[in-house]
Parts: structure tokens; sequence; C-alpha cells
């Protein structure tokens, strides 16, 4: 008897009562899942190529019945865009080539009137050199009470020639800039661990926590319902600011506590912000969301770091009790198509988050790495930033199993927009087109995020698949329309329709969701089975088929399965679920 994953089941009162519920729990986050939007590339509603808020609202639908619990949007904020909106000028305010505060109000409040919730991006550790504040410390030079908001500093050497010490940009070169004084000569320095275009804010000041406690105030009043944390194990840096003593430093990250990441002192700055998110009550409300944005109960908002630590040992620091409540697991998106590699990284990871009583919380694509459905088209070992297709079909297959994998596991999971449609990234845009800022930094990043950035296809046809009518900012490959929205709804078997029926069921099987535990069962070399409670997930990493016990009745599996006699066939990198119950 052959097996295929069954249709998403159409949205019925049963389904929405569900939803609804689920969006009531103050605890929704132990075990969401959570859709990024990149606002650049998701929906454009005035046709200037470039996706925007009204845009991603007319789509809300769209994610309510693919079955997510909330939506993490991308920065919109204004800023000149020299790193894609992480370069902010005003944090209280929305890009123009995005819309207004009026459009973000609409947003927030038809999103839950939908079910889902809206998380922001907040970016803390640096601000656009088009800030206020930095223009102004410009503008008043050495020894002003401005400058002391930024890491403004002498240069070593006979006439300060050289950097204040030898870090590095993440986008490659020193990470300091020189300006020019007021008065026209060469004068101090100042720290960007990201683009010269974006000065790093000094937490020290206390003038720099005032201002976004009073931030977070803002967009919490407007209704979000929770704050991505760019670069959360930035922003405080080692006394004196000490030399590194390396000058390959990128092959660090992630590997080492740096003198400018991941110190010790962050934690004081979100157990501040902690007190501050739970004043507040749920947004979505106990009996939905109220006219006024905000419930009768306190809880419900969130913060989830964006921590690139050494260790997952490390990053559980982040969500402990009094801190953030969801911090990505990168150890896992790094993770190989590889089954002894994965159990090892979801052990460590349940066991680092189990002591501080957090989720988990697992994630495959973002907007930063390859989309991976290509990394796990080619062999391992290139990273997560590649520009090579690989084996499409090997890739698709693997990211699909993958897929289910992660949606099995105990704790929270974040989809990346594109990913249920199976896009792979676009790996040949033409160099005139990219504008990853790493990318015009010789000595840093290969700059290949364009490619996972592309706007994503809703139509069959059209100038840009459906994304707008005048074009997309990143062009979108021929090819694109045949993975659309449209030709894949409905569509037994395409990626879309799994994903559909893959939250469906996650949300239905009592089993799956929040938890800090898997139970290992035996199998094949090259396969992992694992069981919680009444369900049973077996994924096969291997490139052939392999037999298993038939563990019960299939809920759903990423490719045709055979059973036969009490045993079943399990083909190629495919991930299966079955019930017991």
């Amino acid at each position: 008897m052959s097996q295929q994953h069954p249709a998403a089941p159409a949205p019925t009162s049963t389904t929405d009562a569900a939803v609804a519920t689920v969006a009531r729990r103050r605890d929704w986050w132990r075990d969401a899942v959570i859709y990024q939007v990149y606002p650049r590339s998701f929906a454009d509603s005035n046709g200037d190529g470039m996706g925007d808020l009204e845009g991603i609202r007319s789509r809300l639908p769209y994610l309510r019945d693919l079955g997510v619990d909330a939506v993490w949007l991308s920065p919109f904020y204004a800023s000149p865009q020299a790193d894609a909106g992480y370069d902010v000028a005003d944090y209280r305010a929305v890009d123009p080539m995005f819309g207004t505060l009026l459009d973000a109000d609409a947003l927030i409040r038809d999103a839950h009137g939908l079910g889902l919730r809206i998380i922001v991006d907040l970016v803390p550790n640096h601000s656009s050199d088009q800030h206020e504040w930095f223009k102004r410390a410009l503008a008043e030079g050495p020894g002003s009470p401005s400058r002391d908001r930024y890491h403004f500093r002498p240069g070593k050497g006979a006439n300060g020639e050289l950097p204040p010490n030898d870090w590095e940009s993440i986008f490659g070169g020193p990470a300091w800039t020189r300006v020019t004084e007021p008065d026209g000569t060469p004068g101090e320095w100042y720290l960007h661990l990201f683009a010269p275009e974006q000065p790093d804010f000094n937490w020290e000041h206390p003038a720099v926590g005032d201002e976004f406690r009073s931030i977070l105030r803002f967009w919490l009043d407007m209704g979000v319902d929770g704050f991505r944390i760019d670069v959360a194990h930035g922003m405080v840096k080692a006394e004196g600011l000490p030399d590194l003593g390396s000058h390959e430093q990128l092959k660090l990250l992630g590997n080492d506590v740096m003198p400018f990441f991941d110190q010790d002192g962050v934690h004081d700055i979100y157990r501040q912000w902690r007190l501050i998110l739970d004043e507040y009550s749920d947004a979505m409300g106990p009996e939905g969301p109220s006219a006024e944005g905000r419930g009768r109960e306190t809880g419900g908002r969130i913060f989830v770091a964006e921590a690139w630590t050494p260790t997952v040992e490390r990053t559980a620091n982040y969500v402990r009790p009094d801190e953030l409540h969801q911090a990505f697991n990168f150890q896992y998106l790094g993770t190989h198509w590889d089954a002894e590699e994965l159990r090892t990284v979801i052990d460590r990871t349940l066991d680092a988050m189990r002591p501080v009583g957090a989720p988990a919380t697992w994630v495959l694509s973002n907007h930063d790495v390859t989309r991976h459905a290509t990394r796990f088209a080619n062999p391992p070992g290139l990273g997560t930033q590649i520009r090579l297709a690989g084996d499409r079909e090997l890739g698709l297959r693997r990211a699909r199993a993958a897929t289910l994998l992660m949606l099995a596991l105990p704790g929270s999971a974040y989809v990346y927009q594109g990913e249920e449609l199976g896009l792979p990234d676009v790996v040949d845009l033409p160099d005139e087109v990219r504008q990853d800022p790493a990318y015009f930094r010789g000595a840093g990043q290969d700059g290949f995020r364009d490619g996972c950035r592309v706007p994503i296809p809703w139509t069959r046809t059209g100038s840009s698949y459906g994304f707008g009518d005048g074009g997309s900012w990143l062009p979108q490959p021929a090819s694109w329309g045949e993975l659309s929205v449209e030709a894949q709804t409905g569509a037994p078997g395409s990626t879309l329709e799994l994903y559909r029926s893959a939250l469906a069921v996650r949300r239905d099987q009592a089993d799956l969701g929040a938890g800090d535990a898997v139970e290992w069962l035996r199998a094949p070399e090259g396969v992992l089975a694992f069981r919680r409670g009444a369900f049973v997930c077996v994924a096969n990493t291997t490139g052939e088929s392999v037999t298993t016990p038939v563990y019960g009745r299939v809920l759903l599996a990423s490719g045709e399965v055979e059973e036969t006699a009490g045993e079943a066939k399990v083909p190629a990198d495919t991930t299966v679920w079955w019930t017991t119950g």
C-alpha cells in the first residue's frame, strides 16, 4: 500500500476555533510556528517594484490559511537602506517605501482579527549614520556629550592615522572609520561592527538604554506582539575595547566569545526589557483582539533573540526566565542533512533549554542564509552562504524531509517566506543587480544574501508573478511561475500543500508542539526515529530506501511510503509522521 501526504484541509469553523484557541493562549510562543516576512520581497501594493506594508496586509489571509501562528516582519523603519533597513534612522517612523504608521496600525489590527500575531524587528546594536544622534555627534565634534552615545575614539599612530584597535567589520575591513571634524581636519574614529553606515551605540551611556525602553513602549502601545532582536549578542563591548589579536576574525565568529559579542553584560539589558514587556497585556486579549488592541491579562508578548553564540548552552543564557522568550537555534540551521549530526544537536539543544524552562526554537532558513532547498542540494562543508545550485531535485527532497523533521521537534519553529513553495536560492543573479552591501566590500563576506531575498511568486504569469504590477527589485527566474502559490495550491504532492498539511496536523495532534524531550527509537543507520506520546517521526537521511516498522497510521510523509506486512519502505531523504492513537 502506498501512502502520500493528504491534501490540506479547507478552513472550517472547527479549524478557525482551534486557531483562535491557540491565539488566546498566553504561552502561545512555546509551540508557535512563526512566519518571517521580508517586506521588500513579499508583496508590492503600489507597483514600484518594492514590497510594502499594504502588500503584506493584503496577503494576511494566505498566512492565516497556511496555518502559522504569528508573522515576524524584518525592518520597515525609516532608513537610508544601506543594509536593507538594518540601518535605522528613526525607530518610530515607517520608511516611505513601505508605507506609513497608519499602514502599520492597519496591518497589526487586521492580523489580530485573523488570529495572527505580529512581531517586529528591533535593531539595538547600531543605528544609521543618518540618525539624528549620530549627525549631531559629528557636528558637535570631539568631547561632546553626543559622541558618548556611540564609540568614538582617537586613533593610534603619530597622527591618529591608525584605527583604535584591530577589530574587523562583519562585512569586511576594519570596524572603524575616521571622521572629518567640523573644522575640516582628520579626527576621531567611530566603531561599526557592520557597514560604516551603521555606527554602534555605546550601551554604557544611560541615554541609549532610556531611548530603547521608550521605543519598546511605542511599539507595544501600537499593539505589536513582540520583538525579534537583531544582533542580540551584540550591544555590550568588553571594557577598554581590547585588541583581538587576529586578522581572520570572521572565521572565529560563532566559535569563540568575542570582545564585542556575547558579553555577559548584555543580559542586564534584557532583564530590564523583560520588566517592561511583562507590564503589558496580551495584545490579542483573552477573548481575542480587543478594541484597543490590548487584553485584560498580563503576558503573551515575547522577545526572540538573534544570538550567534559559540554553543547552544550559551544561547540558553538568553532565554532564562527573567530574560527573553526564544532564541534562534543557529547550530541546528548549520547542521548537515546527517542523522548522527542532527541527533547530536537536537539532544544538546533540548538538554540546554530544559534547565532554563525555555522552548527550543528551530529554524532552517532566513534572510541571511542560502535557502535550505539549495544548501541541501550541495555537498556538506560549504557553509550557509553559497552560490552553487547543486542538485535541485535532491535539495528539494531533503528540504521537504527536513521541514517535517523540524516541525515534529518539541518547541517553536520559524518558516522563512517562500520556503513553503520549495523556492531555491537564486544563485545566478548578475553582478550588476546585486544589492547586498557585503558584496561591495571586497574583503568581506561573499554577499550572497540577495539570492534568498528575491521576491516570491504568487501567480503563474505576470510581470513579477503576482508580486506587483511594476516588476521586482531583484529579478525572478523564468521558472518561478510553476513554483507560485497559484500553481501549487490544490496540487497533490506540492510543497505548499505539504506545509499546509503539516501545520494542520501539528495543530491537531496533542503530542506535537510544546515539550522538552523526545524518546529515541532504534532505527537503521542514517535514520532518525523518535516518539512523542502517540506520535512517531521517522526521518531517513540516507540516499537509499530503508525498511522500518509500521508505527501506526501515517499522518503525513514528504514522499511516497509503501507498507507491506507490518513493514514500511521509506524512500531516500524522506520523513514520515505516524500516530498510534
